[in-house]
């Protein structure tokens, strides 16, 4: 489980009680959104396969040129993968809106990490949506990072944004669901 998931149950299990004697009907609330944010946070455990690897999980739903885009719903797993060897050169956040992540929006609140490797420049970006209010980052500039490295995590429903230097193509379809870590790309 992600560290910010370890936080909320750890504050659920505190007000359970004085909900329980509140009314012991009442404490079923914190015991659903326990349940809820350890479904959420999860952090399962990936095979990472040969090629550009995919940053999340999710649906694809743009392919543009050298641009794919993941929808994160709320039953995917919502922690982001490297998808490439390399070092982050830039990362760069952006406060913005908060509008519904699976509609194609350049407002939104985002961070961009850029990473640059022998093969050229890739970047991954977590765009938040409407339910997604908090983008965690776990990378910095400077560090060295490994295909499948956790970069951080988009809270409650998102959109990710690969983009893939030159002498790569695509091997997924606009529409296929794919797992972070699974190949997306492959060097043509």
């Amino acid at each position: 489980m992600e560290p910010a998931g370890k936080r909320v149950v750890a504050a659920l299990l505190l007000i359970t009680p004085l909900c329980y004697l509140l009314n012991p009907y009442l404490a079923a609330a914190p015991l659903f959104f326990i349940a809820f944010t350890l479904f959420f946070f999860r952090d399962p455990d990936r095979e990472i396969q040969e090629g550009v690897v995919s940053p999340a999980d999710g649906r694809v739903v743009v392919i543009d040129g050298r641009r794919i885009e993941i929808f994160m719903s709320l039953f995917d797993s919502h922690v982001n993968l490297s998808p490439w060897d390399g070092v982050v050169k830039k990362i760069e956040y952006r406060p913005g809106r908060f509008k519904p992540a699976f509609l194609k929006v350049s407002e939104n609140e985002m961070n961009r990490i850029v990473i640059s490797s022998d093969e050229g420049v890739f970047t991954v970006e977590q765009i938040a949506g409407v339910f997604a209010r908090r983008i965690l980052c776990y990378v910095g500039e400077g560090d060295a990072i490994e295909k499948g490295q956790k970069l951080g995590m988009i809270v409650f429903g998102s959109r990710v944004a690969l983009e893939i230097p030159e002498g790569f193509r695509f091997v997924v379809e606009k529409g296929q669901k794919i797992k972070a870590g699974q190949t997306v790309a492959v060097m043509e």
